[in-house]
């Protein structure tokens, strides 16, 4: 049965497909007053209309400063006042990438400066390409230092990957930690967490392998495939695979490998138990009905016939050695 859409919900549905639409072609769009796209942010391109770029890239010495340019275009019908700053980029929890705030960005995104047009006025209809430079500090350590360029105007944030790399030794390093078995029968999960303890963003590949301690097949988990995230450096991620063909009785021991470009395999185990449901606590029933009935079996050869407490034989005490007086003074 077909539902009508209200007048809200058909804005919603098409400012949603504006913003995927947005994001396939590697423009962040803000979305203006009512849901409707009114502006977008993205990086200028080349000499040609075809040098479309996704994102900025940025790469020089500690001490160096780079310059770039961010395309500003009011798509709309009124005059846009766009404020745009840098921030730090992160991954959330789930593997996501993300900027901070500014008062929390004291990295890569503290180094993004626009000067004197960090405020930039947009009539309608209108394309700005606003200059920004990114000042390296001499100290700065060598490898990869996400940030991001954030717009904002009317409550409304987009923002634009900037991919930063100091000169220098890149180090790819990759951990596979925290593994363990979520759940039982079809929303049976493996989850784990990734740690990236190098310098550089990794884009990393997972392998698991399933085996069964009482034999035959294991249903294990999918294995061999590319993770679709991007892990910056020294950030960590938790992770979940489906396992909807996982034993409903064994003892399986898991192995998890994970790999990613220059960086070392990293693996890590983990051993889970497969029990039907309710059978944990019928094992317990269990074990607690055998500890009663050995308590009272040793109550019982305690015990006489009965039920009366058992008498042993009282042994003869024997008597006490007597003391003879000591007899003192000569003898006569």
């Amino acid at each position: 049965m077909l539902r009508t859409l209200t007048p809200r919900a058909l804005r919603r549905l098409a400012a949603l497909l504006l913003l995927a639409a947005a994001a396939l072609h590697g423009t962040p769009a803000a979305a203006a007053d009512g849901g409707e796209p009114g502006w977008t942010a993205e990086p200028a391109s080349g000499d040609t209309a075809t040098a479309r770029r996704p994102s900025f890239y940025l790469a020089g010495p500690a001490g160096t400063v780079l310059e770039d340019r961010l395309a500003l275009t009011n798509t709309g019908d009124r005059q846009r006042v766009v404020t745009l700053r840098g921030a730090d980029a992160y991954n959330t929890p789930g593997g996501a990438f993300a900027v901070r705030p500014a008062a929390a960005s004291r990295g890569a995104g503290s180094w993004i400066s626009f000067g004197s047009a960090a405020t930039v006025t947009l009539p309608p209809h209108t394309r700005a390409l606003v200059p920004f430079t990114v000042t390296v500090p001499p100290a700065s350590p060598p490898g990869d230092h996400p940030a991001a360029v954030v717009a904002a105007e009317g409550g409304h944030e987009a923002g634009v990957r900037v991919d930063l790399r100091v000169g220098g030794p890149a180090l790819a390093a990759l951990t596979v930690e925290d593994v363990s078995v979520r759940g039982h029968g079809a929303a049976t999960t493996v989850a784990y967490t990734l740690v990236n303890r190098g310098n550089v963003a990794l884009t990393p590949a997972l392998a698991l392998h399933a085996a069964c301690g009482l034999g035959g097949a294991c249903g294990g988990p999918r294995s061999g495939h590319a993770l679709p995230v991007e892990l910056l450096p020294g950030q960590r991620v938790a992770l979940t695979e489906p396992w909807p063909g996982a034993p409903a009785l064994d003892r399986v021991s898991l192995r998890l490998t994970a790999t990613a470009p220059g960086a070392a395999p990293a693996t890590a185990t983990a051993t889970a138990w497969f029990l039907p449901p309710g059978s944990a606590a019928w094992a317990g029933a269990g074990l607690v009905a055998l500890g009663g009935a050995a308590l009272l079996l040793v109550r019982a050869r305690r015990r006489g016939p009965a039920g009366e407490p058992s008498r042993e034989p009282v042994r003869p005490r024997a008597p006490a050695p007597r003391s003879e007086p000591e007899l003192t003074g000569a003898s006569r």
